[in-house]
């Protein structure tokens, strides 16, 4: 296993290397001018000169490209021209926040989800089977700016149980802790405060970002189950006198692997596409500073972000194929 790994993470480095030229390639193709957007639009044409010569946007695009990859190797991804700060040091705010928002979503889907695909498996063509179908697919036909805005409606103005955006309380000030991850650093420090706050505010944007992977994951977890136990080998089981529920245990190990693929890639993807629900629910994380940047023209905090997230795409590939292993023996590396 300890070389798969190895092999499996010296594969990132072609993957981020193309991704990192295609990035830069493409955002070198935004119209728009660094220098001016730095400087304002009030400047003379000298020091706009002057600027990118500095810059050194008058450079060819291979220079400019591998100057690009020296830094990028540093992790240093250059200064916002907007906020002026490093990226890497914006990126170090926001990534946590995207990382608790993402976990949390799918913890709700795969709970969520996989009770209701194994319950509808268990209880094929039942009420229960029928219901949970129904919602699924209405889960998955659902615009998450539309499930957001929904709930906020519910919960925030007619219900006023949960608040409707952020992080955390105005009243709280999170300088008291030492990470941006609020929700985990105050668990396990016992500040219940801040505890009781963190979780809150993400019940809403969780449930709005879970919901569709929570429907994809119900899904497959039900077709997966039966399939399984459609087979001639569960067939035999039962023919020799074993019970319905042992066999289901076993169909429930042997139609994992499937589930498990949906649930990395969806994990991934919403890594990727948590941009809708931090910008309706003003979640201070890397999908609406992306969002932000696109908009403001701000090419360094787009190259970080992107490659960041494909960064972490690829790692969740890798672990969910680590995974493999343990749930099926016979998979080899």
């Amino acid at each position: 296993m300890f070389r798969y790994i190895i092999k499996r993470l010296l594969y990132i480095i072609p993957v981020l290397l193309i991704m990192s030229f295609l990035i830069f390639g493409m955002v070198n193709l935004i119209p728009g001018d660094p220098a001016q957007i730095m400087l304002g639009q009030h400047v003379t044409e000298e020091a706009l000169e002057v600027a990118r010569e500095r810059m050194g946007l008058n450079d060819p695009f291979l220079v400019r490209y591998g100057r690009f990859l020296t830094d990028i190797v540093q992790l240093d991804f250059g200064e916002s021209l907007i906020s002026k700060r490093p990226v890497s040091t914006i990126l170090q705010e926001k990534l946590p926040a995207t990382i608790e928002l993402t976990t949390f979503a799918m913890i709700y889907a795969l709970i969520v989800g996989g009770l209701a695909g194994v319950i509808s498996a268990w209880k094929q063509n039942s009420i229960f089977d029928y219901i949970s179908i129904t919602i699924a697919l209405f889960g998955i036909s659902m615009p998450i700016y539309w499930l957001g805005f929904m709930l906020i409606l519910l919960f925030s103005v007619f219900l006023n149980i949960l608040p409707t955006a952020g992080r955390l309380a105005a009243e709280i000030d999170p300088s008291v802790l030492k990470t941006n991850f609020f929700l985990i650093e105050s668990l396990i420090t016992g500040q219940w405060e801040i505890f009781r706050s963190a979780a809150k505010h993400i019940i809403l944007p969780g449930i709005a970002l879970g919901t569709i992977p929570m429907a994809i994951i119900a899904r497959m977890t039900r077709s997966s189950l039966l399939d399984v136990l459609r087979q001639d080998y569960m067939r035999t089981a039962r023919a020799k006198g074993l019970k319905f529920r042992d066999v289901f245990v076993h169909a429930i190990k042997n139609a994992a692997i499937p589930i498990t693929t949906v649930f990395g890639m969806q994990f991934g993807r919403l890594m990727a596409g948590a941009v809708l629900t931090e910008t309706v629910f003003a979640w201070p994380g890397m999908g609406k500073w992306l969002l932000d940047g696109i908009l403001q023209r701000d090419f360094p905090v787009v190259i970080g972000a992107t490659l960041t997230v494909t960064f972490l795409f690829v790692l969740v590939n890798l672990l969910t194929d680590l995974t493999y292993s343990l749930l099926d023996p016979r998979i080899k590396y």
